[in-house]
Protein backbone atom coordinates (compact mmCIF):
# COMPACT_ATOMS: atom_id res chain seq x y z
CA UNK A 1 0.00 0.00 0.00
CA UNK A 2 1.42 3.39 -0.84
CA UNK A 3 1.43 5.37 2.20
CA UNK A 4 1.95 9.28 2.42
CA UNK A 5 5.49 10.50 3.55
CA UNK A 6 4.60 13.96 4.70
CA UNK A 7 4.51 14.90 8.51
CA UNK A 8 8.61 14.68 8.80
CA UNK A 9 8.69 17.29 6.06
CA UNK A 10 6.44 19.63 8.13
CA UNK A 11 8.98 18.88 10.69
CA UNK A 12 11.83 19.71 8.44
CA UNK A 13 10.09 23.17 7.41
CA UNK A 14 10.59 24.21 11.04
CA UNK A 15 14.20 22.72 11.43
CA UNK A 16 15.30 26.17 9.17
CA UNK A 17 15.15 29.42 10.06
CA UNK A 18 14.73 31.28 6.89
CA UNK A 19 11.42 31.07 4.47
CA UNK A 20 13.39 31.33 1.18
CA UNK A 21 15.15 27.53 2.60
CA UNK A 22 11.97 26.47 3.76
CA UNK A 23 10.41 27.23 0.63
CA UNK A 24 13.08 25.71 -1.51
CA UNK A 25 12.71 22.07 0.83
CA UNK A 26 8.53 22.55 0.12
CA UNK A 27 9.74 22.94 -4.07
CA UNK A 28 11.86 19.77 -3.46
CA UNK A 29 9.59 17.61 -2.34
CA UNK A 30 6.83 18.41 -4.59
CA UNK A 31 5.07 20.86 -2.58
CA UNK A 32 5.64 23.97 -4.03
CA UNK A 33 2.83 25.09 -4.43
CA UNK A 34 2.58 25.89 -0.72
CA UNK A 35 4.32 28.42 1.37
CA UNK A 36 6.33 27.23 4.26
CA UNK A 37 3.38 29.14 6.42
CA UNK A 38 1.23 26.44 4.92
CA UNK A 39 3.27 23.53 5.91
CA UNK A 40 3.62 24.77 9.42
CA UNK A 41 0.19 25.31 9.84
CA UNK A 42 -1.03 21.86 8.19
CA UNK A 43 1.38 20.52 10.98
CA UNK A 44 -0.49 22.13 13.42
CA UNK A 45 -3.58 21.79 12.14
CA UNK A 46 -2.88 17.76 12.29
CA UNK A 47 -1.88 17.26 15.89
CA UNK A 48 -4.68 19.41 16.77
CA UNK A 49 -7.21 17.74 15.07
CA UNK A 50 -5.35 14.48 16.30
CA UNK A 51 -5.48 15.30 19.95
CA UNK A 52 -9.32 16.46 19.67
CA UNK A 53 -10.63 13.51 17.98
CA UNK A 54 -8.93 10.91 20.93
CA UNK A 55 -10.44 13.05 23.85
CA UNK A 56 -13.39 13.52 22.40
CA UNK A 57 -13.65 9.49 21.93
CA UNK A 58 -12.83 9.05 25.37
CA UNK A 59 -14.48 11.59 27.25
CA UNK A 60 -18.25 10.40 25.56
CA UNK A 61 -20.21 7.94 27.76
CA UNK A 62 -18.18 4.71 28.07
CA UNK A 63 -14.86 6.53 26.57
CA UNK A 64 -13.65 4.26 28.92
CA UNK A 65 -15.79 1.78 30.40
CA UNK A 66 -16.39 0.25 26.72
CA UNK A 67 -13.03 0.30 25.65
CA UNK A 68 -11.07 -2.67 26.23
CA UNK A 69 -7.61 -1.04 25.71
CA UNK A 70 -8.07 1.46 28.31
CA UNK A 71 -10.95 0.41 30.73
CA UNK A 72 -9.94 1.55 34.17
CA UNK A 73 -9.70 -1.82 36.36
CA UNK A 74 -9.09 -2.00 39.32
CA UNK A 75 -5.28 -1.46 40.24
CA UNK A 76 -2.65 -4.67 40.70
CA UNK A 77 -2.61 -4.55 44.74
CA UNK A 78 -6.30 -4.50 44.95
CA UNK A 79 -6.76 -7.55 42.67
CA UNK A 80 -6.63 -10.38 45.40
CA UNK A 81 -9.04 -8.00 46.99
CA UNK A 82 -11.84 -8.35 44.16
CA UNK A 83 -11.11 -11.97 43.15
CA UNK A 84 -11.95 -12.86 47.07
CA UNK A 85 -15.08 -10.39 46.98
CA UNK A 86 -16.18 -11.98 43.87
CA UNK A 87 -16.10 -15.40 45.57
CA UNK A 88 -17.99 -14.22 48.45
CA UNK A 89 -20.59 -13.27 46.06
CA UNK A 90 -19.82 -10.04 46.15
CA UNK A 91 -18.97 -8.76 42.62
CA UNK A 92 -21.40 -6.28 42.78
CA UNK A 93 -19.65 -3.86 44.98
CA UNK A 94 -16.53 -4.79 42.35
CA UNK A 95 -18.49 -3.88 39.25
CA UNK A 96 -19.82 -0.52 40.78
CA UNK A 97 -16.30 0.67 42.56
CA UNK A 98 -14.89 -0.35 38.06
CA UNK A 99 -17.85 1.69 36.60
CA UNK A 100 -17.70 4.61 38.93
CA UNK A 101 -14.08 4.89 38.15
CA UNK A 102 -14.64 4.92 34.38
CA UNK A 103 -17.38 7.36 34.40
CA UNK A 104 -14.63 9.81 36.64
CA UNK A 105 -12.01 9.10 34.13
CA UNK A 106 -14.54 9.92 31.50
CA UNK A 107 -15.83 13.32 32.81
CA UNK A 108 -12.18 14.72 32.96
CA UNK A 109 -10.92 13.90 29.42
CA UNK A 110 -13.40 16.48 28.46
CA UNK A 111 -11.09 19.08 29.94
CA UNK A 112 -7.89 18.01 28.21
CA UNK A 113 -8.33 19.01 24.77
CA UNK A 114 -7.16 23.27 25.62
CA UNK A 115 -4.28 21.87 27.26
CA UNK A 116 -3.22 19.99 23.96
CA UNK A 117 -3.52 22.96 22.26
CA UNK A 118 -1.54 25.27 23.82
CA UNK A 119 1.28 22.46 24.11
CA UNK A 120 0.90 23.10 20.23
CA UNK A 121 0.77 26.68 20.04
CA UNK A 122 4.03 26.69 22.33
CA UNK A 123 5.51 23.98 19.84
CA UNK A 124 9.19 25.55 18.96
CA UNK A 125 11.67 24.69 16.32
CA UNK A 126 13.40 22.40 18.65
CA UNK A 127 10.64 20.37 19.32
CA UNK A 128 9.49 20.05 16.06
CA UNK A 129 13.02 18.79 15.22
CA UNK A 130 13.04 16.33 18.30
CA UNK A 131 9.89 14.92 16.70
CA UNK A 132 11.58 14.83 13.33
CA UNK A 133 14.14 12.75 14.50
CA UNK A 134 11.49 10.54 16.78
CA UNK A 135 9.83 7.65 15.92
CA UNK A 136 6.38 6.44 14.72
CA UNK A 137 4.75 8.21 18.18
CA UNK A 138 7.23 11.31 18.79
CA UNK A 139 4.27 14.16 18.27
CA UNK A 140 2.58 11.34 21.01
CA UNK A 141 6.03 11.49 23.19
CA UNK A 142 6.34 15.28 22.84
CA UNK A 143 2.72 15.40 24.18
CA UNK A 144 3.33 13.50 27.41
CA UNK A 145 6.60 15.66 28.07
CA UNK A 146 4.83 18.99 28.03
CA UNK A 147 1.40 18.24 29.07
CA UNK A 148 1.23 15.34 32.03
CA UNK A 149 1.38 17.99 34.40
CA UNK A 150 -0.83 20.21 33.66
CA UNK A 151 -3.00 17.27 32.62
CA UNK A 152 -2.76 16.03 36.24
CA UNK A 153 -3.71 18.93 38.15
CA UNK A 154 -6.65 19.16 36.07
CA UNK A 155 -7.64 15.90 35.83
CA UNK A 156 -7.17 15.65 39.74
CA UNK A 157 -9.69 17.70 41.16
CA UNK A 158 -12.61 16.61 38.48
CA UNK A 159 -11.80 12.85 39.07
CA UNK A 160 -12.11 13.14 42.81
CA UNK A 161 -15.54 15.26 42.70
CA UNK A 162 -16.91 12.60 40.29
CA UNK A 163 -15.95 9.73 42.17
CA UNK A 164 -17.79 11.17 45.08
CA UNK A 165 -20.64 12.45 43.05
CA UNK A 166 -21.43 8.62 41.93
CA UNK A 167 -20.61 7.65 44.90
CA UNK A 168 -17.01 5.96 43.98
CA UNK A 169 -15.27 6.25 47.03
CA UNK A 170 -18.25 4.94 49.09
CA UNK A 171 -18.00 1.83 46.77
CA UNK A 172 -14.20 1.61 46.98
CA UNK A 173 -14.66 1.60 51.11
CA UNK A 174 -17.91 -0.66 51.00
CA UNK A 175 -14.94 -2.76 49.32
CA UNK A 176 -12.05 -3.01 51.44
CA UNK A 177 -14.57 -2.58 54.64
CA UNK A 178 -15.83 -5.70 53.86
CA UNK A 179 -12.58 -6.98 52.73
CA UNK A 180 -10.57 -6.01 55.75
CA UNK A 181 -12.92 -8.39 57.63
CA UNK A 182 -11.79 -11.52 56.38
CA UNK A 183 -7.78 -10.10 55.71
CA UNK A 184 -5.25 -9.54 58.53
CA UNK A 185 -3.67 -7.11 55.97
CA UNK A 186 -5.88 -3.76 55.42
CA UNK A 187 -5.76 -2.35 51.74
CA UNK A 188 -5.57 1.54 51.75
CA UNK A 189 -5.00 2.87 48.16
CA UNK A 190 -5.21 6.37 46.91
CA UNK A 191 -7.96 6.16 44.71
CA UNK A 192 -8.12 9.58 43.06
CA UNK A 193 -4.52 9.68 42.27
CA UNK A 194 -4.79 6.38 41.00
CA UNK A 195 -7.78 7.03 38.40
CA UNK A 196 -6.33 10.21 37.58
CA UNK A 197 -2.98 8.01 35.92
CA UNK A 198 -5.06 5.95 34.57
CA UNK A 199 -7.17 8.44 32.52
CA UNK A 200 -3.78 9.94 31.64
CA UNK A 201 -2.32 6.61 30.34
CA UNK A 202 -5.80 5.97 28.48
CA UNK A 203 -5.26 9.43 26.90
CA UNK A 204 -1.91 9.26 25.56
CA UNK A 205 -3.37 5.77 24.19
CA UNK A 206 -5.84 7.12 22.26
CA UNK A 207 -3.88 9.80 20.65
CA UNK A 208 -0.95 7.63 19.93
CA UNK A 209 -3.78 6.14 17.65
CA UNK A 210 -4.60 9.29 16.27
CA UNK A 211 -1.16 9.80 15.23
CA UNK A 212 -1.14 6.49 13.48
CA UNK A 213 -3.82 7.47 11.45
CA UNK A 214 -2.90 11.15 10.25
CA UNK A 215 0.44 9.36 9.24
CA UNK A 216 -0.72 6.56 7.33
CA UNK A 217 -4.66 6.99 6.66
CA UNK A 218 -5.52 9.79 3.94
CA UNK A 219 -8.76 9.76 5.09
CA UNK A 220 -7.91 10.77 8.38
CA UNK A 221 -7.39 14.29 6.86
CA UNK A 222 -10.47 16.04 6.86
CA UNK A 223 -10.11 19.70 6.35
CA UNK A 224 -9.70 21.48 3.15
CA UNK A 225 -5.95 22.54 4.66
CA UNK A 226 -4.88 18.71 4.92
CA UNK A 227 -6.19 17.96 1.51
CA UNK A 228 -4.33 20.50 -0.33
CA UNK A 229 -0.99 19.46 1.68
CA UNK A 230 -1.52 15.63 1.04
CA UNK A 231 -2.58 16.52 -2.62
CA UNK A 232 0.69 18.60 -3.23
CA UNK A 233 2.76 15.87 -2.11
CA UNK A 234 4.68 12.95 -4.07
CA UNK A 235 4.08 9.42 -2.82
CA UNK A 236 6.46 6.93 -1.58
CA UNK A 237 5.90 2.68 -1.98
CA UNK A 238 6.42 1.37 1.46
CA UNK A 239 7.08 4.63 3.28
CA UNK A 240 5.98 5.48 6.59
CA UNK A 241 5.27 8.89 8.17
Amino acid sequence: MRKIFILPLFLMVFSFSGCDVAQQVLNQSGMGGLSSEEAVSGLKEALTIGTQNGTNTLSQLNGFFGNAMVKVLMPPEAQKVESTLRSLGLGSLVDNAVLSMNRAAEDAAKTATPIFVNAIKQMTIADAFGILKGGDFAATNYFKNKTTAALTQSFSPIINNSLQKVDATKYWKDIFTTYNKFSNKPVNTDLGAYVTQKAIDGIFYEIGLEEQKIRQDPAARVTDLLKKVFSNTNTKPNATL
